[in-house]
Protein backbone atom coordinates (compact mmCIF):
# COMPACT_ATOMS: atom_id res chain seq x y z
CA UNK A 1 0.00 0.00 0.00
CA UNK A 2 0.88 3.32 -0.57
CA UNK A 3 2.62 5.54 2.20
CA UNK A 4 1.35 7.94 4.71
CA UNK A 5 2.35 11.48 4.62
CA UNK A 6 2.72 13.62 7.88
CA UNK A 7 -0.26 16.34 8.30
CA UNK A 8 2.88 19.16 8.50
CA UNK A 9 4.96 17.94 5.37
CA UNK A 10 1.75 17.45 3.35
CA UNK A 11 0.75 21.09 4.53
CA UNK A 12 4.12 22.86 3.86
CA UNK A 13 4.79 20.96 0.26
CA UNK A 14 1.06 22.06 -0.93
CA UNK A 15 1.40 25.23 0.26
CA UNK A 16 4.73 25.79 -1.32
CA UNK A 17 3.57 24.07 -4.92
CA UNK A 18 0.37 25.80 -4.70
CA UNK A 19 2.25 29.12 -4.65
CA UNK A 20 4.71 28.00 -7.39
CA UNK A 21 2.00 27.22 -9.68
CA UNK A 22 -0.17 30.47 -9.46
CA UNK A 23 0.02 33.25 -11.49
CA UNK A 24 2.30 35.14 -9.25
CA UNK A 25 4.76 31.78 -8.90
CA UNK A 26 5.08 31.00 -12.89
CA UNK A 27 4.36 33.35 -15.94
CA UNK A 28 1.58 32.48 -17.47
CA UNK A 29 3.58 32.32 -21.02
CA UNK A 30 4.49 29.00 -19.75
CA UNK A 31 1.28 28.14 -19.06
CA UNK A 32 1.01 25.20 -21.70
CA UNK A 33 2.79 22.48 -19.33
CA UNK A 34 0.15 20.98 -17.79
CA UNK A 35 -0.15 21.82 -14.14
CA UNK A 36 -0.84 18.97 -12.68
CA UNK A 37 2.83 17.62 -14.52
CA UNK A 38 4.19 20.75 -12.22
CA UNK A 39 2.39 19.99 -9.13
CA UNK A 40 2.82 16.38 -8.98
CA UNK A 41 7.15 16.96 -9.87
CA UNK A 42 7.44 19.44 -7.23
CA UNK A 43 5.67 17.60 -4.20
CA UNK A 44 7.78 14.46 -5.61
CA UNK A 45 10.78 16.29 -4.86
CA UNK A 46 10.27 17.90 -1.63
CA UNK A 47 8.90 14.77 -0.25
CA UNK A 48 11.84 12.70 -1.08
CA UNK A 49 13.34 13.50 1.46
CA UNK A 50 10.76 13.39 4.25
CA UNK A 51 11.88 10.68 6.57
CA UNK A 52 8.15 10.49 7.34
CA UNK A 53 7.17 8.92 3.28
CA UNK A 54 7.24 5.55 3.28
CA UNK A 55 8.06 3.94 0.27
CA UNK A 56 5.46 2.10 -2.31
CA UNK A 57 6.32 -1.18 -2.11
CA UNK A 58 5.03 -3.63 -5.03
CA UNK A 59 4.17 -7.04 -5.88
CA UNK A 60 4.63 -7.93 -9.56
CA UNK A 61 1.45 -6.98 -10.38
CA UNK A 62 0.82 -10.51 -12.04
CA UNK A 63 -2.49 -11.27 -10.57
CA UNK A 64 -5.83 -11.55 -12.24
CA UNK A 65 -9.17 -10.17 -12.54
CA UNK A 66 -12.37 -12.13 -11.82
CA UNK A 67 -15.15 -12.20 -14.36
CA UNK A 68 -18.39 -11.31 -12.95
CA UNK A 69 -20.79 -11.57 -16.11
CA UNK A 70 -18.96 -10.58 -19.32
CA UNK A 71 -16.72 -8.21 -18.02
CA UNK A 72 -13.88 -9.28 -20.04
CA UNK A 73 -13.54 -6.21 -21.65
CA UNK A 74 -13.00 -4.61 -18.38
CA UNK A 75 -10.48 -7.12 -17.10
CA UNK A 76 -8.14 -6.49 -20.02
CA UNK A 77 -8.71 -2.77 -20.13
CA UNK A 78 -7.76 -2.85 -16.54
CA UNK A 79 -5.02 -4.85 -16.97
CA UNK A 80 -3.47 -2.58 -19.70
CA UNK A 81 -4.05 0.50 -17.53
CA UNK A 82 -2.63 -1.47 -14.59
CA UNK A 83 0.69 -1.45 -16.79
CA UNK A 84 0.94 1.99 -17.39
CA UNK A 85 3.94 3.17 -14.53
CA UNK A 86 2.24 6.93 -14.50
CA UNK A 87 -1.04 5.67 -13.67
CA UNK A 88 -0.69 2.75 -11.34
CA UNK A 89 1.94 4.80 -9.27
CA UNK A 90 -0.44 7.71 -9.29
CA UNK A 91 -3.39 5.54 -8.07
CA UNK A 92 -1.24 3.24 -5.69
CA UNK A 93 0.13 6.95 -4.10
CA UNK A 94 -3.57 8.25 -3.88
CA UNK A 95 -2.05 11.12 -5.29
CA UNK A 96 -5.53 12.73 -6.59
CA UNK A 97 -6.61 13.37 -2.60
CA UNK A 98 -4.27 16.13 -2.56
CA UNK A 99 -4.10 17.08 -6.27
CA UNK A 100 -7.73 17.59 -7.05
CA UNK A 101 -9.10 21.30 -6.69
CA UNK A 102 -12.49 20.14 -6.82
CA UNK A 103 -14.32 20.01 -3.54
CA UNK A 104 -16.61 16.46 -5.03
CA UNK A 105 -15.52 13.13 -3.91
CA UNK A 106 -13.70 11.49 -6.73
CA UNK A 107 -15.52 8.09 -6.06
CA UNK A 108 -14.51 6.30 -9.20
CA UNK A 109 -11.09 7.30 -9.27
CA UNK A 110 -11.29 5.74 -5.43
CA UNK A 111 -12.86 2.36 -6.66
CA UNK A 112 -10.03 2.02 -9.58
CA UNK A 113 -7.42 2.78 -7.31
CA UNK A 114 -8.50 0.09 -4.79
CA UNK A 115 -8.47 -2.28 -7.60
CA UNK A 116 -5.19 -1.39 -8.93
CA UNK A 117 -4.07 -1.87 -5.17
CA UNK A 118 -4.95 -5.48 -5.32
CA UNK A 119 -3.41 -6.38 -8.40
CA UNK A 120 -0.24 -4.96 -6.79
CA UNK A 121 -0.49 -5.72 -3.30
CA UNK A 122 2.94 -7.57 -2.09
CA UNK A 123 1.47 -10.13 -0.08
CA UNK A 124 -1.70 -11.42 -2.55
CA UNK A 125 0.56 -14.06 -4.07
CA UNK A 126 -1.67 -14.66 -6.86
CA UNK A 127 -4.47 -14.29 -5.79
CA UNK A 128 -7.83 -12.44 -8.07
CA UNK A 129 -9.02 -9.52 -7.32
CA UNK A 130 -13.11 -9.22 -7.35
CA UNK A 131 -13.55 -5.77 -10.11
CA UNK A 132 -17.55 -5.71 -9.12
CA UNK A 133 -17.24 -2.99 -7.14
CA UNK A 134 -15.49 -0.76 -9.60
CA UNK A 135 -17.53 -1.93 -12.46
CA UNK A 136 -20.78 -1.47 -10.30
CA UNK A 137 -19.57 2.35 -9.60
CA UNK A 138 -18.79 3.01 -13.04
CA UNK A 139 -22.13 1.67 -14.40
CA UNK A 140 -23.86 4.08 -12.12
CA UNK A 141 -22.10 6.80 -14.14
CA UNK A 142 -22.24 5.45 -17.28
CA UNK A 143 -25.40 3.50 -17.58
CA UNK A 144 -24.71 2.10 -20.93
CA UNK A 145 -22.89 -0.27 -20.05
CA UNK A 146 -25.79 -1.92 -17.47
CA UNK A 147 -26.61 -5.12 -17.81
CA UNK A 148 -24.77 -8.03 -19.10
CA UNK A 149 -24.31 -8.57 -22.71
CA UNK A 150 -20.36 -7.92 -24.41
CA UNK A 151 -19.23 -4.67 -24.73
CA UNK A 152 -16.68 -2.59 -26.92
CA UNK A 153 -13.26 -2.57 -25.03
CA UNK A 154 -12.00 0.44 -26.92
CA UNK A 155 -15.28 2.27 -25.95
CA UNK A 156 -15.14 1.31 -21.93
CA UNK A 157 -11.37 2.59 -22.28
CA UNK A 158 -12.90 6.13 -23.76
CA UNK A 159 -15.85 6.41 -21.33
CA UNK A 160 -13.25 5.10 -18.27
CA UNK A 161 -10.50 7.60 -19.13
CA UNK A 162 -13.13 10.47 -19.86
CA UNK A 163 -14.66 9.96 -16.19
CA UNK A 164 -11.64 9.56 -14.06
CA UNK A 165 -10.29 13.01 -16.03
CA UNK A 166 -13.49 14.65 -14.59
CA UNK A 167 -13.25 13.17 -11.17
CA UNK A 168 -9.47 14.33 -10.73
CA UNK A 169 -9.90 17.50 -12.87
CA UNK A 170 -7.81 20.51 -11.77
CA UNK A 171 -9.84 23.24 -13.05
CA UNK A 172 -13.72 22.14 -13.41
CA UNK A 173 -15.44 25.55 -13.09
CA UNK A 174 -13.49 26.88 -15.96
CA UNK A 175 -15.06 26.50 -19.58
CA UNK A 176 -14.86 28.67 -22.93
CA UNK A 177 -16.47 28.18 -26.52
CA UNK A 178 -14.25 26.60 -29.18
CA UNK A 179 -15.44 29.57 -31.30
CA UNK A 180 -13.99 32.46 -28.90
CA UNK A 181 -10.50 30.69 -28.71
CA UNK A 182 -10.04 30.66 -32.62
CA UNK A 183 -11.27 33.80 -33.14
CA UNK A 184 -8.82 35.27 -30.52
CA UNK A 185 -5.83 33.61 -32.19
CA UNK A 186 -7.29 33.56 -35.98
CA UNK A 187 -3.95 35.25 -37.61
CA UNK A 188 -1.36 33.48 -35.48
CA UNK A 189 1.11 31.25 -37.40
CA UNK A 190 0.28 27.37 -37.26
CA UNK A 191 2.41 25.95 -34.33
CA UNK A 192 1.06 29.04 -32.30
CA UNK A 193 -2.10 28.47 -32.82
CA UNK A 194 -1.94 25.15 -31.97
CA UNK A 195 0.28 25.92 -28.72
CA UNK A 196 -2.44 28.79 -27.73
CA UNK A 197 -5.00 26.01 -28.63
CA UNK A 198 -3.61 23.44 -26.17
CA UNK A 199 -3.00 26.02 -23.75
CA UNK A 200 -6.73 26.63 -23.74
CA UNK A 201 -7.72 23.04 -23.21
CA UNK A 202 -5.04 23.19 -20.24
CA UNK A 203 -7.01 26.05 -18.93
CA UNK A 204 -10.01 23.92 -18.40
CA UNK A 205 -9.19 20.13 -18.65
CA UNK A 206 -5.75 19.05 -16.46
CA UNK A 207 -4.96 16.27 -15.03
CA UNK A 208 -2.98 13.22 -14.69
CA UNK A 209 -5.13 11.59 -17.38
CA UNK A 210 -4.48 14.42 -19.51
CA UNK A 211 -0.88 14.54 -18.87
CA UNK A 212 -0.42 10.43 -19.68
CA UNK A 213 -2.87 10.13 -22.32
CA UNK A 214 -4.04 13.15 -24.18
CA UNK A 215 -2.08 14.61 -27.80
CA UNK A 216 -2.91 17.15 -30.02
CA UNK A 217 -4.44 16.59 -33.67
CA UNK A 218 -4.45 19.09 -36.75
CA UNK A 219 -6.79 18.64 -39.46
CA UNK A 220 -5.76 20.50 -42.64
CA UNK A 221 -7.90 21.22 -45.35
CA UNK A 222 -6.71 22.53 -48.56
CA UNK A 223 -9.52 24.35 -51.18
CA UNK A 224 -9.28 22.98 -54.60
CA UNK A 225 -10.99 26.66 -56.04
CA UNK A 226 -8.73 29.06 -53.88
CA UNK A 227 -5.93 26.99 -52.58
CA UNK A 228 -6.38 28.20 -48.91
CA UNK A 229 -5.26 26.16 -46.08
CA UNK A 230 -7.11 26.11 -42.68
CA UNK A 231 -6.37 23.81 -39.48
CA UNK A 232 -8.18 22.36 -36.78
CA UNK A 233 -6.86 21.15 -33.80
CA UNK A 234 -8.73 18.24 -31.86
CA UNK A 235 -7.43 16.79 -28.51
CA UNK A 236 -7.30 13.11 -28.56
CA UNK A 237 -6.58 10.15 -26.55
CA UNK A 238 -6.19 7.49 -28.61
CA UNK A 239 -6.18 6.99 -32.12
CA UNK A 240 -8.51 4.97 -34.42
CA UNK A 241 -6.92 3.24 -37.20
CA UNK A 242 -8.56 2.04 -40.25
CA UNK A 243 -6.97 -1.46 -41.49
CA UNK A 244 -5.84 -1.72 -45.71
CA UNK A 245 -8.35 -4.08 -46.72
CA UNK A 246 -6.89 -7.41 -47.78
CA UNK A 247 -7.52 -10.95 -47.41
CA UNK A 248 -7.38 -12.26 -43.84
CA UNK A 249 -3.97 -14.56 -45.10
CA UNK A 250 -2.86 -11.35 -46.08
CA UNK A 251 -1.13 -9.61 -43.58
CA UNK A 252 -0.25 -5.64 -42.81
CA UNK A 253 2.01 -3.56 -41.04
CA UNK A 254 0.87 -0.91 -38.46
CA UNK A 255 2.45 1.55 -40.44
CA UNK A 256 0.26 1.29 -43.48
CA UNK A 257 -2.77 1.73 -40.79
CA UNK A 258 -0.94 4.69 -39.75
CA UNK A 259 -0.69 5.92 -43.67
CA UNK A 260 -4.24 5.26 -44.68
CA UNK A 261 -5.11 7.05 -41.24
CA UNK A 262 -3.06 10.30 -42.59
CA UNK A 263 -3.38 10.25 -46.19
CA UNK A 264 -5.04 12.62 -47.79
CA UNK A 265 -8.97 12.51 -48.46
CA UNK A 266 -10.71 13.92 -51.16
CA UNK A 267 -14.16 15.89 -50.17
CA UNK A 268 -16.73 16.79 -52.18
CA UNK A 269 -19.18 20.01 -51.73
CA UNK A 270 -21.94 17.97 -50.04
CA UNK A 271 -19.09 16.69 -47.47
CA UNK A 272 -16.65 19.57 -47.12
CA UNK A 273 -16.95 22.43 -44.71
CA UNK A 274 -17.21 26.02 -45.50
CA UNK A 275 -14.00 27.20 -47.19
CA UNK A 276 -12.92 30.63 -45.47
CA UNK A 277 -12.21 32.29 -47.97
CA UNK A 278 -14.68 31.23 -50.67
CA UNK A 279 -17.13 31.96 -48.17
CA UNK A 280 -18.98 28.36 -49.86
CA UNK A 281 -18.17 25.26 -49.69
CA UNK A 282 -16.10 23.99 -52.54
CA UNK A 283 -14.18 20.67 -53.45
CA UNK A 284 -11.24 20.30 -51.04
CA UNK A 285 -8.62 17.66 -49.52
CA UNK A 286 -8.32 16.88 -45.80
CA UNK A 287 -5.24 15.52 -44.36
CA UNK A 288 -4.63 14.62 -40.70
CA UNK A 289 -1.65 14.32 -38.81
CA UNK A 290 -0.40 14.22 -35.42
CA UNK A 291 0.19 17.90 -33.79
CA UNK A 292 1.07 16.97 -30.19
CA UNK A 293 2.62 13.56 -29.06
CA UNK A 294 1.03 12.37 -25.48
CA UNK A 295 3.37 10.57 -23.35
CA UNK A 296 0.91 6.89 -23.68
CA UNK A 297 -0.15 6.90 -27.33
CA UNK A 298 -3.51 4.20 -27.46
CA UNK A 299 -3.89 2.78 -30.97
CA UNK A 300 -7.50 1.29 -31.34
CA UNK A 301 -7.09 -1.10 -34.79
CA UNK A 302 -10.83 -0.31 -36.34
CA UNK A 303 -11.15 -4.70 -36.87
CA UNK A 304 -15.24 -3.71 -36.81
CA UNK A 305 -16.90 -1.95 -39.97
CA UNK A 306 -20.42 -1.49 -39.93
CA UNK A 307 -22.61 -1.52 -43.47
CA UNK A 308 -26.41 -0.62 -43.82
CA UNK A 309 -27.18 -3.96 -42.81
CA UNK A 310 -24.63 -5.22 -40.63
CA UNK A 311 -21.36 -5.69 -38.52
CA UNK A 312 -18.60 -7.27 -40.20
CA UNK A 313 -14.85 -7.94 -37.96
CA UNK A 314 -11.79 -7.84 -40.04
CA UNK A 315 -9.06 -10.79 -39.04
CA UNK A 316 -6.27 -9.58 -41.01
CA UNK A 317 -3.04 -9.60 -39.05
CA UNK A 318 -1.42 -6.50 -38.28
CA UNK A 319 2.14 -6.88 -37.44
CA UNK A 320 3.50 -4.20 -34.91
CA UNK A 321 6.73 -3.23 -33.83
CA UNK A 322 7.53 -3.73 -29.94
CA UNK A 323 10.56 -1.24 -29.75
CA UNK A 324 11.21 2.20 -31.62
CA UNK A 325 7.67 2.92 -33.28
CA UNK A 326 8.74 6.04 -34.79
CA UNK A 327 5.97 8.30 -35.10
CA UNK A 328 7.91 11.31 -36.70
CA UNK A 329 6.36 10.84 -39.70
CA UNK A 330 2.85 11.67 -38.60
CA UNK A 331 3.84 14.68 -37.01
CA UNK A 332 4.63 18.11 -37.63
CA UNK A 333 7.22 19.40 -40.68
CA UNK A 334 11.07 18.25 -39.49
CA UNK A 335 9.76 17.23 -35.74
CA UNK A 336 12.36 14.20 -36.06
CA UNK A 337 12.25 10.94 -34.39
CA UNK A 338 9.42 10.47 -31.86
CA UNK A 339 9.78 6.85 -31.00
CA UNK A 340 7.36 4.98 -28.42
CA UNK A 341 7.84 1.46 -27.12
CA UNK A 342 4.99 -0.75 -26.71
CA UNK A 343 4.34 -2.33 -23.33
CA UNK A 344 0.57 -3.51 -23.38
CA UNK A 345 -1.86 -5.32 -26.25
CA UNK A 346 -5.68 -5.62 -25.59
CA UNK A 347 -6.62 -8.60 -28.12
CA UNK A 348 -10.00 -9.31 -29.15
CA UNK A 349 -10.80 -13.09 -30.02
CA UNK A 350 -13.99 -14.09 -31.86
CA UNK A 351 -16.97 -12.85 -33.92
CA UNK A 352 -18.77 -9.78 -33.71
CA UNK A 353 -21.23 -11.35 -31.53
CA UNK A 354 -19.48 -14.21 -29.74
CA UNK A 355 -15.89 -12.73 -28.62
CA UNK A 356 -13.47 -12.51 -25.51
CA UNK A 357 -10.97 -10.19 -24.41
CA UNK A 358 -7.87 -10.77 -23.00
CA UNK A 359 -4.23 -8.47 -22.40
CA UNK A 360 -0.90 -8.63 -23.31
CA UNK A 361 1.35 -6.50 -20.93
CA UNK A 362 4.95 -5.85 -20.25
CA UNK A 363 6.41 -6.28 -16.63
CA UNK A 364 10.01 -6.30 -15.03
CA UNK A 365 10.47 -10.41 -15.42
CA UNK A 366 8.88 -10.09 -19.62
CA UNK A 367 5.54 -10.66 -20.62
CA UNK A 368 2.63 -11.62 -19.38
CA UNK A 369 -0.80 -12.90 -20.64
CA UNK A 370 -3.68 -12.08 -18.23
CA UNK A 371 -7.46 -14.13 -19.41
CA UNK A 372 -9.38 -13.06 -16.83
CA UNK A 373 -8.29 -15.18 -13.63
CA UNK A 374 -5.60 -16.79 -15.57
CA UNK A 375 -1.91 -15.21 -15.88
CA UNK A 376 0.53 -17.07 -18.01
CA UNK A 377 4.20 -15.79 -18.93
CA UNK A 378 4.41 -15.49 -22.79
CA UNK A 379 7.25 -14.91 -24.80
CA UNK A 380 7.55 -12.11 -27.11
CA UNK A 381 7.19 -14.05 -30.38
CA UNK A 382 3.56 -15.30 -29.03
CA UNK A 383 2.36 -11.21 -28.94
CA UNK A 384 1.76 -10.99 -33.06
CA UNK A 385 -1.84 -12.28 -33.68
CA UNK A 386 -4.71 -11.21 -35.86
CA UNK A 387 -6.42 -11.01 -32.24
CA UNK A 388 -4.30 -7.36 -31.34
CA UNK A 389 -7.35 -5.04 -31.29
CA UNK A 390 -5.76 -1.87 -28.93
CA UNK A 391 -1.88 -1.25 -28.77
CA UNK A 392 -0.58 0.94 -25.92
CA UNK A 393 3.22 2.60 -26.09
CA UNK A 394 4.79 5.02 -23.77
CA UNK A 395 6.79 7.63 -25.20
CA UNK A 396 10.90 5.68 -25.05
CA UNK A 397 12.22 9.15 -23.41
CA UNK A 398 9.32 10.07 -21.59
CA UNK A 399 10.00 10.10 -17.87
CA UNK A 400 6.89 7.69 -16.94
CA UNK A 401 8.65 4.33 -18.59
CA UNK A 402 7.09 0.89 -17.83
CA UNK A 403 10.86 -0.03 -16.13
CA UNK A 404 10.64 0.03 -12.27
Amino acid sequence: MPGARGAGAQGSCEALCRTLVSQNGLQRETADISQSVLYTSLMGLLLVTDNEKEQLSLGNGRVGLRNVGNTCFLNAVVQCLSHTRGLRDYCLLRSYRHERFSKEEAKLMEAFSQVLSGLWDVNEGGAVVNARHFYTMFKEVVPYFTGYSQQDAQEFLRFLLDKLHTEINRRPNVRRTEKEIEQKYARFRLSEEAAAMWKKHLERDDSRIVDLFSGQLRSSLHCSVCSHYSNTFDVFCDLSLPIPKRSSSAEVTLRECLDLFSQEEKLDKENSPMCERCNRHTECTKRLSIQRFPQVIVMHLNRFTTSRWSISKSTVHVSFPRTNLDLGPYGPADCGPVLYDLYAICNHAGTVNMGHYTACCLDEKGWCFYNDCSVTPVSENQLQTNQAYVLFYQRSNSTTTIRK
